[in-house]
């Protein structure tokens, strides 16, 4: 993680996001069906929004709850996601700025929070998103706590989300661990510890690239009550003991969305 300018959080633009999030809804209810349960939950204040992430290359996640998100609650407050660096460079990066992607690094996640913002991570990032299709309803960071540390540091609540259906978009086959220790330096230089491996339409076989198209699995995501750390854990408390409560409320409510599901895709 880099710091970048605080100014980052200031380009969100509601206007761009609506129009945005107005073609976006239709595509993303018609072909992943999707749906967002307990947005009631979210708290008016700054809040961390902790969820799995789904999806492989093209994950749904954050465009199917910000389409929800802001048809709930309006487009007064924006809804920033912590993201890769990839996003912010390059000839979209100011298009994904001013729909609420910001570069994943302390110094922007703690002023968003500061501000009031409502703040999406996924603290299982690349890790999280690849995991293997047969384990798709296993909550798993893979150790990463940074995120307790961010609520902590920010004195917000927490707010536990999780999503289903994301991992039947293709076949993960892999995360390719062993593929990215192979290649070593090349693995090194594009910033990753795995190599995942899939199958998908149109392309099969997919190492990395290229990627499928997403099957219009049905994708359901729930946002959790929020859990106020200093309430729940005291003035001093542990992060690993906060971050075990909150994968244990997570994998709760995933199983529940899991019990429901009766058949791959088609949810």
């Amino acid at each position: 993680m880099t710091d970048t300018e605080s100014s980052e959080l200031t380009k969100w633009d509601p206007g761009l996001t609506r129009r945005v999030m107005g073609v976006m809804r239709p595509f993303l209810k018609r072909y992943f069906r999707s749906e967002v349960r307990g947005l009631e939950n979210l708290p008016p204040g700054g809040a961390l929004l902790v969820c799995n992430h789904s999806g492989g290359m093209l994950p749904m996640d954050v465009p199917i709850l910000a389409a929800d998100f802001y048809e709930h609650h309006g487009y007064d407050r924006p809804l920033y996601t912590l993201s890769h660096d990839m996003l912010s460079v390059g000839p979209t990066g100011d298009f994904f700025k001013k729909i609420g992607y910001i570069s994943a690094n302390h110094a922007n996640a703690d002023e968003a929070l500061r501000s009031g913002g409502l703040v999406v991570v996924f603290p299982g990032g690349d890790y999280d998103v690849y995991r293997p299709t047969f384990a798709e309803n296993v909550i798993d960071f893979g150790g990463r706590t940074g995120y307790v540390k961010a609520a902590l540091n920010a004195g917000v609540p927490i707010v536990p989300a999780v999503g289903i259906g994301g991992q039947e978009t293709q076949i993960f086959l892999s995360r390719g661990t062993w593929l990215a220790e192979r290649l070593g330096p090349i693995a090194r230089l594009a910033r990753t510890k795995i190599m995942p491996v899939s199958f998908g339409f149109p392309f099969g076989l997919s190492l990395v690239v290229p990627p499928n198209i997403p099957l219009p699995s049905k994708i359901v995501m729930k946002v959790l009550p929020p859990i106020d750390l200093a309430a729940e854990f005291g003035e001093d408390p542990d992060i690993d003991e906060i971050d075990s409560h909150v994968r244990r409320v997570m994998q709760r409510a995933l199983d529940e969305l899991a019990e429901e599901r009766r058949l791959p895709v088609l949810g």
